[in-house]
């Protein structure tokens, strides 16, 4: 696979940032393991610096937000949110996760990022009062990694379905 080919495949792992696929296209094209792929895309993000890395995790929607009521989740998260059932919140669960993210973007100046394909509701809302506990810095080492995962989860789907 060249490298325009693997940025076509893999530039949606990391959500609206293909930068990430971009950089590790070089030395990744060829690879045929997984795992290895999944480390050297997640070695990029953890190299870059910090502002790119805060526009990174800045690019993800909120849960169970307007973007999924409005339809303009990219596939991925869609697929993710739905999977988590949030998009068969009640109008009060709705309305709660609205609250926690507007209370932790106003605390952190960015979005709630969790891996939720093998969540649910109540454990998302869980981890949403919890992490609005944490620090700057220890709330951005966790998205950062929450991320990580969401990549992974996704690198793997792509790979089941080729």
């Amino acid at each position: 696979m060249d490298c325009h080919d693997f940025i076509a495949r893999y530039g949606g792992i990391y959500e609206h940032s293909p930068w990430v696929a971009e950089q590790v296209a070089a030395i990744a094209a060829g690879l045929e393991d997984s795992e290895r792929l999944a480390e050297l895309m997640a070695d990029c993000v953890d190299n870059a610096a910090r502002e790119r890395q805060l526009a990174l995790i800045r690019a993800h929607p909120d849960l169970a937000g307007k973007l999924q009521v409005a339809g303009e989740l990219t596939a991925e998260s869609t697929e993710e949110q739905a999977s988590a059932g949030l998009d068969q919140c009640s109008r009060v669960e709705f309305e709660r996760f609205q609250a926690l993210n507007d209370a932790y973007k106003e605390k952190f100046g960015f979005p709630f990022v969790m891996a939720v394909r093998q969540s649910n509701r109540a454990e998302i809302l869980e981890a949403f009062g919890a992490r609005l506990k944490n620090d700057y810095d220890e709330e951005f080492e966790t998205a950062l990694a929450e991320i990580h995962k969401i990549a992974r989860l996704r690198l793997d789907a792509l790979e089941v379905n080729t």
